[in-house]
């Protein structure tokens, strides 16, 4: 009992930190540009508010467990973010042991030259396109221009590491001044079932008159039958703990169900009830559906004990762990190697209605023993049409105003 009392009083000094990195000022992040403030006055004033608008803005979530190696120098994740193609409005991309989880990365401090590392790779591939353009324009008007201001270059608004958990949001620059309320919660389920090797990074902000909450996890591992009550407590854990700031207003959501749109992503580890050999059979003649009927998270999906409500796409890629380094090949396949059944241990979830799926699908970069996977979601999002204040005066002030 001590060393746990220990470790959460440790964790809490460690974790319990609202701070991130972010591409602007925090302060700028709570102000809402479509609303004029005013200095408070002793004039009683009412705001009629007309009707809101439902906009509909393209999200792209992606997770990859990248296995505690750090990004190759030639890393071109370009078709991955499919930005030409498929440019979304936000981009959140959330990652798992960013850093080997051994003892001194788990009690130690944070690197954050890998995740630097990370948000360079990310900006270069999201901007790309933008800098190109913006190069090919100076060329042709023959001007200098020493860096762009597109509108159109996408910007973070919240970066936060908790040891190997890693989340990164990227917004399009045009749709920053309607950022308001950043914010993260980290909550750890790993050792002593309190520190952060395992556990979530969760952020919410709100995007006009819209809460967003992503929770990017790294759930219990292991392959042993009963091992997935572990990863439904750290679920149930995880939607407990986390909470957020009510904020200036005071009726800002704090519980991770409370925000209109809701999205899980990561390393949740869930594995397929079967036996290993009769996995691998089903693996090797593509039956994806047989399989899923086994399939951990699917049924709690069903059953909806942990995650009651709560939706994922129709799976239609092959299980995205684990992989033998810098190959195709399944782990365990060859005579002699730890036996590890495949399994779709990487998932994208999501709660609450409003959100369409538009895409669920798996990258085939060979980095790690896990594949990356990605969703595109279409959003419906609040926009209020237009704010007007009306100003009540006493008579004897309007007297006044008219002398």
């Amino acid at each position: 009992m001590w060393p746990r009392l220990v470790a959460n009083k440790f964790l809490r000094k460690r974790l319990g930190s609202s701070n991130f990195v972010t591409d602007f000022p925090t302060e700028a992040l709570h102000d809402f540009p479509e609303v004029l403030l005013h200095k408070k006055s002793s004039i009683t004033e009412t705001t009629f508010t007309h009707p809101k608008d439902t906009h509909h803005h393209k999200v792209f979530v992606s997770t990859w467990n990248v296995g505690g190696l750090p990004p190759p120098e030639d890393l071109n994740i370009e078709d991955w973010l499919d930005v030409i193609g498929n440019s979304c409005d936000i981009y959140v991309l959330g990652f798992q042991e960013v850093v080997p989880l051994r003892a001194a990365n788990v009690l130690g401090s944070e690197n954050s030259k890998i995740t630097m590392r990370w948000n360079s790779i990310i900006r270069e591939a999201l901007n790309k396109k933008n800098q190109e353009e913006m190069k090919a324009k100076t060329i042709k008007n023959n001007k200098s221009i020493t860096r762009s201001s597109n509108s159109r270059d996408f910007k973070c608004i919240i970066s936060k590491q908790m040891v190997g958990i890693f989340i990164s949001v990227w917004i399009r620059n045009e749709l920053r001044p309607y950022i308001r309320h950043p914010s993260v919660s980290c909550v750890g389920c790993g050792v002593m079932a309190c520190l952060g090797n395992k556990g979530s990074v969760s952020v919410r902000f709100q995007l006009h008159e819209t809460s967003f909450c992503f929770i990017c996890c790294h759930l219990a591992s292991g392959n042993r039958e009963g091992d997935e009550r572990y990863r439904n407590s750290n679920v149930t854990e995880i939607l407990s703990r986390t909470t957020f700031p009510r904020g200036p207003p005071f009726d800002l959501p704090r519980k991770i169900l409370d925000h209109d749109h809701v999205v899980l992503l990561g390393d949740l580890n869930y594995r397929i009830s079967l036996p290993e050999a009769k996995t691998r059979l089903l693996v090797d003649k593509g039956e994806w559906n047989t399989l899923l009927e086994y399939d951990q998270l699917r049924m709690e999906l069903m059953e909806g004990h942990v995650l009651d409500g709560w939706h994922e796409g129709i799976i239609k890629f092959a299980p995205t762990y684990k992989y033998c380094p810098n190959s195709d090949v399944y782990y365990g396949s060859v005579q002699g190697e730890k036996r590890r059944a495949p399994a779709w241990c990487d998932r994208i979830i999501w709660y609450g209605n409003g959100m369409k799926q538009q895409e669920y699908s798996r990258g085939e970069s060979k980095l790690s023993d896990h594949r990356p996977v990605k969703a595109i979601f279409t959003a419906d999002v609040e926009v209020l049409r237009k704010s007007i204040r009306v100003s009540f005066y006493p008579i004897h002030m309007i007297k006044l105003q008219a002398n």
